[in-house]
């Protein structure tokens, strides 16, 4: 009985690497960012200024960023991590747009934000409850 809800709980071979994948691409874009906003190359002082922060913001933006991934890439804290993640991607989309940037920059953060999401809710049966999909079934 204990084992059928073990196996119950367990994601399906291809959503188990699709996880993986998704979340690998995910936490190299993230962790690629963040160590940029440590090493400060032209291409991210030229953003900040478009973006009229000041650079001094970059090593503390960074740390945040390279802290929520570490807590991203813990199983156990992952869908703290989302969330937290969420607000944060939220905040460079207000960013983006306040300073009149293309719509893909602006909407950019949000198809991370999205490929965030897939791994907790492929992996975690209490992410998926609260995130319904309508299947074909259900539309007939």
């Amino acid at each position: 009985m204990i084992e059928s809800n073990v196996n119950a709980n367990r994601p399906a071979a291809r959503a188990l690497w699709t996880a993986r994948a998704v979340g690998l691409l995910t936490v190299l874009f993230l962790a690629f960012d963040a160590v940029g906003k440590f090493l400060k190359p032209q291409a991210v002082a030229d953003a900040f200024v478009r973006l009229g922060l000041p650079l001094s913001l970059a090593p503390a933006i960074g740390s945040l960023l390279l802290v929520l991934v570490v807590l991203y890439v813990i199983p156990k804290t992952r869908v703290l991590a989302a969330v937290l993640l969420t607000g944060y991607l939220g905040g460079a989309i207000a960013v983006n747009w306040r300073a009149g940037d293309p719509a893909f920059e602006t909407l950019f953060p949000a198809i991370i934000g999205l490929l965030v999401w897939i791994p907790p809710y492929l992996l975690d049966a209490r992410v998926r409850s609260l995130i319904p999909v309508v299947t074909e079934s259900q539309v007939r």
